[in-house]
């Protein structure tokens, strides 16, 4: 897919390089420190391409012109709320109350540079979460696993257990929606 070009990975998530390895895509990772603060008023679809855009700027300067660089966000919203990683024990709880036993949605904003473009694209899926009670969310917590996870979960992981359903990309729940991406790269490669 690279065809000679020189491509950059805007985060060092495990997951996103796992996703991009997975379609055989050569690149290397960056890593890529903004102000990820919610702009008072902001929907959380302009947030998370705002922040993918702002990504790619802040990485812009450290390449040449000719790299494409692929940065992202994703966030979990339920009812117009971001929510964010949580950021120990409680916060967690009180994330999984909320999502517990309803269909949230994972916003992921994709902005791929080349040659001084930005290109963005943001995608949706639902998710759906079984109820959950309190064991079973303090036997999770306990995993380890939510640590660092938007909404407090790894669909890849442990958590696929509270998931019976989704609507949408997959690989945009994991952290990166694979399609998209790809086609913006694409996109890259054709303004060559």
């Amino acid at each position: 897919m690279s065809d000679a070009l020189n491509i950059i990975l805007a985060s060092t998530s495990p997951r996103r390089k796992e996703l991009l390895e997975q379609v055989g895509l050569q690149f290397t990772t960056a890593s890529i420190d903004i102000d990820e603060s919610h702009v008072e008023g902001e929907i959380p679809s302009d947030y998370v391409v705002r922040l993918a855009r702002e990504k790619a700027l802040a990485a812009m300067p450290a390449f040449p012109k000719d790299t494409v660089i692929i940065a992202a966000d994703t966030t979990v919203t339920i009812d117009g709320h971001i929510l964010g990683k949580p950021v120990d024990q409680e916060d967690a709880f009180a994330i999984w109350q909320l999502l517990s036993g309803r269909t949230h949605q994972v916003m992921t904003g994709v902005a791929v540079a080349y040659a001084g473009e930005i290109q963005t694209a943001i995608v949706k899926t639902d998710v759906e979460f079984l109820p959950l009670t309190p064991q079973q969310m303090q036997s999770y917590w306990d995993s380890g696993e939510p640590i660092g996870k938007a909404g407090g979960y790894a669909i890849q992981g442990r958590g696929a257990a509270f998931i019976p359903r989704i609507q949408g990309s997959y690989s945009n729940v994991v952290g990166l929606p694979l399609v998209e991406t790809l086609a913006l790269i694409t996109t890259a490669k054709e303004q060559r």
